[in-house]
C-alpha cells in the first residue's frame, strides 16, 4: 500500500499543532499506513486549508483502554477529554494507532 502524503485535522487542533503542543494523533486502522520519515501536507478537515507539513516519526498500534496520561499530554488535553474525543470520532473502537510527528 502506498503511504499517505496528506493528513487532515479538525480546525480546533491547528493552534496546538503549530505551537508544538500536540505531537501525536490517534487514528483508526484506515489511517495506519503513514511511513516514518515521510513528510505529509496537513490541512483542515472542514475546509481543506493547508496549514503545515509534518514529518512522521512513528506509527504504533495501541488499544483504546491502554491510552494514558502520556498520550493525553502529547495531544495537549486531559485523558478524559482525549477518550471522549476519540469516542466521538471513532465510536466503540478498540484498536487505534498513535502517529507521532514533528513540525517541519
Amino acid at each position: 500500500m502506498t503511504a499517505p502524503t496528506t493528513m487532515t485535522f479538525f480546525e480546533r487542533f491547528e493552534t496546538d499543532i503549530l505551537s508544538g503542543k500536540k505531537t501525536i494523533t490517534i487514528r483508526d486502522e484506515s489511517e495506519r499506513n503513514y511511513q516514518p520519515g515521510s513528510v505529509v501536507e496537513v490541512s483542515t478537515l472542514e475546509q481543506g486549508r493547508v496549514f503545515c507539513n509534518l514529518k512522521i516519526i512513528s506509527v504504533e498500534p495501541i488499544l483504546f483502554y491502554d491510552l494514558g496520561e502520556f498520550h493525553a499530554q502529547q495531544e495537549n488535553m486531559t485523558l478524559d477529554v482525549l477518550k471522549d474525543v476519540i469516542q466521538d470520532i471513532y465510536p466503540g473502537i478498540s484498536q487505534l494507532y498513535v502517529v507521532s510527528y514533528e513540525l517541519v
